[in-house]
This record gives C-alpha cells, sequence and structure tokens, in this order.
C-alpha cells in the first residue's frame, strides 16, 4: 500500500490586513487570519530604527508589501511568508 500527499499549491499571493511593531519584532496578520513576525534585526534599515519608527509601518499595494516611509524601506509580504530575509527579500 502506498500514500501520497499532494503538495500545497498557493493560488493567490499572501496579503496583509494588519500590520504592527511590538518590541523588536513586526507582526502581520494575513487575510487568511495567520498571524506571522519577524524580527526587525532581519532587515538592516529596521535593526538601526528607534521603536518609534518601526511603529509607522503601513499596508502597501492591497497588501503585497509593508512600507516605513521615514526610514525608506519596503518589504514584500510574499518574502516575509517565505522566510526570505535581506536583500531582494
Amino acid at each position: 500500500m502506498s500514500t501520497s500527499v499532494e503538495p500545497i499549491v498557493i493560488t493567490t499571493p499572501p496579503r496583509a490586513v494588519r500590520a504592527w511593531a511590538a518590541g523588536r519584532k513586526i507582526w502581520i496578520e494575513l487575510e487568511d487570519g495567520r498571524e506571522i513576525s519577524f524580527p526587525a534585526e532581519k532587515f538592516s534599515r529596521l535593526r538601526n530604527a528607534h521603536d518609534a519608527e518601526l511603529a509607522c509601518v503601513r499596508i502597501e499595494a492591497r497588501g503585497k508589501a509593508l512600507r516605513w516611509e521615514e526610514l525608506d524601506e519596503d518589504i514584500s509580504v510574499a518574502g516575509i511568508v517565505a522566510g526570505r530575509f535581506g536583500p531582494g527579500a
């Protein structure tokens, strides 16, 4: 007897519906209800930011990106979900 596992295929890119900073972590809530966080230290511009600057995160591009205007930083939600941190994320 053999069994097979079908791969999970994501047909739509993940989208954030909420984003916030708590401590030195950035949190996002996805439209499917998952909450994901990552340490600010994973990105050079966020690493050196003050807590008040981290708190100024905005959701852009219909939920596909996070933006910090004062820090001139943009991070893709798909990159975060995939665990890609750093340049090109």
